[in-house]
């Protein structure tokens, strides 16, 4: 495939995220007037900037809108992780990226991931349902392969790296591991890779890492990548190729 065809193939892979802590009303307002014009798949962005993404989106882009919950520490009841996506619903996202309760897994709590992830999966019926499992955060090789596994039980449409608040973001390694398990899967699964993917190049190594390992071409509706720091970068080389 030439240089340009993987570009735009990169392009419409992207999750474009903006999630700032330290966002305005107004900071947020002017972010979206920077955004370059990407055919990206989605958008991801805190819960309450949700209704100004709807608005901005019907003039611009017919991109998924997605939002984050349980987020970042993965801490929250199930009970009021549910709340959160069914608000979220009403407030426009047709996606939704839940931290699984990865410090449970990592004390050995399957049970109780199992029963969050299943309350979460009823929670988002009719939309797309991605799950964190930080992978950073994870020691072991075991326990991304495990994460990887509980999330494709508990019903995940896409299983996510990272949540991009924890030191360690995506790696390659761990990337390996969970594509791996996804293949395995007894149905479609997506993988999104988010976390410290700064830019074009480190995109371009993941995005030939699905290929590589599902033997599939790269879509959106099998691989995303979430995207903050590149997409201006990647804008930029579009448009000196064209």
């Amino acid at each position: 495939m030439t240089n340009i065809l993987r570009l735009q193939q990169l392009a419409k892979l992207l999750d474009i995220t903006r999630l700032q802590d330290t966002d305005t009303a107004d900071s947020f307002a002017g972010w979206l007037d920077t955004v370059p014009p990407l055919p990206a798949a989605a958008y991801c962005v805190y819960p309450q900037y949700l209704p100004a993404l709807a608005a901005w989106s019907e003039r611009r882009t017919q991109a998924a809108l997605a939002t984050v919950v349980n987020f970042p520490s993965g801490d929250l009841p199930a009970d009021l992780v549910c709340e959160q996506i069914q608000q979220a619903i009403a407030a426009g996202a047709s996606e939704i990226d839940c931290v699984l309760p990865y410090k449970a897994l990592l004390r050995g709590e399957h049970g109780f991931v199992k029963s969050f992830l299943y309350d979460v999966r009823q929670a988002c019926a009719g939309v797309c349902l991605k799950v964190i499992i930080e992978s950073g955060e994870l020691v072991t090789a075991q326990q991304v392969a495990k994460a990887t596994e509980l999330a494709i039980e508990g019903g995940a449409d896409f299983v996510k790296t990272s949540t991009g608040k924890v030191p360690v973001g995506v790696t390659h390694e761990a990337a390996r591991i969970m594509l791996t398990v996804i293949a395995a899967a007894q149905r479609d699964v997506g993988f999104k890779a988010s976390g410290g993917i700064r830019t074009v190049a480190q995109a371009l190594t993941l995005l030939q890492l699905y290929e590589d390992i599902s033997g599939k071409v790269a879509t959106s509706a099998g691989m995303r990548i979430g995207a903050s720091a590149l997409v201006n970068e990647l804008a930029e080389k579009l448009s000196e190729a064209d």
